[in-house]
């Protein structure tokens, strides 16, 4: 670095120096970049272990300097749950996307998120199956149209959307929840820190903690990138709104505290 110059931003040393392959415009590359800066700065990449399934996120492996597990289609929560078990002081998380985590994978979910696994799930909500062609998702939006929906979603015979944050939300266990999205500096600074968050209440063993991403697809959506940040605040946004939707309080920290116990 020049003298006289300050250093404001470095690559993450977690983040493998290559050229990723995602599509312009596309968030998981800076989800991937978020992770790493949260492991990188809570000094923990000797201790964090993610689990990616198939999608997407499988290529997190070639960007993630940290130990890796593949999964199953759908099967990441399962992974997971036996890693944190067997590794309890280890900072574990899935990365997943819609098609796998509330499709395929809904049961392993729902059921993590009852038990409490004390685990984080990082949830890309792109509303199709961006790695297969384009597919309906379960949280396409109505009337937005796939390969599988040339008309738009049709609640009458495809149901409405699943919201999957406003879902494990409700689940007693589940220590904290927030919907965030990476459309904006702004908002990816929160991103970023709800990521934080999470790892922070997992490392303090409250429970489950759920980052819901609320992301783009400009190939499957057909559309270029800025016009997929339109298409985010106009669609996705009105039904996906932003924000926290659960967070620990003490009765939370009690329950984890005779969980702990009884196991």
């Amino acid at each position: 670095m020049k003298e006289g110059y300050e250093l404001i931003y470095k690559r993450p040393k977690a983040l493998v120096d290559v050229r990723m392959h995602y599509c312009p415009g596309c968030f998981h590359s800076t989800i991937h970049k978020l992770l790493m800066e949260v492991v990188e700065e809570l000094d923990i990449q000797d201790k964090t272990i993610g689990v990616c399934p198939v999608g997407c996120s499988v290529f997190a492996y070639d960007y993630l300097d940290i130990d890796m597990q593949e999964a199953a289609h759908g099967r990441a929560a399962a992974v997971a749950t036996g890693i944190k078990r067997m590794l309890p002081d280890r900072i574990v998380f899935s990365y997943q996307g819609d098609g796998d985590l509330a499709a395929i994978g809904l049961a392993e979910t729902i059921h993590a998120c009852n038990r409490g696994e004390n685990f984080t799930f990082i949830f890309i909500n792109n509303g199709i199956y961006g790695m297969t062609g384009g597919q309906m998702a379960p949280t396409t939006l109505e009337g937005q149209e796939t390969t599988t929906s040339p008309y738009g979603r049709a609640p009458d015979k495809d149901g409405m959307p699943l919201k999957m944050a406003e879902i494990v939300s409700q689940f007693e266990m589940v220590a904290y929840v927030e919907r965030v999205s990476c459309d904006t500096p702004a908002n990816t600074r929160k991103a970023k820190r709800a990521i934080r968050k999470a790892f922070e209440f997992q490392m303090k063993g409250l429970g489950t903690t759920f980052i819901e991403v609320a992301s783009n697809c400009p190939s499957g959506w057909k559309c270029t990138p800025e016009e997929s940040l339109n298409w985010l605040k106009e669609h996705m946004f009105p039904y996906y709104p932003l924000g926290v939707l659960k967070e620990p309080s003490k009765k939370k920290k009690g329950n984890a505290a005779r969980r702990t116990k009884t196991e």
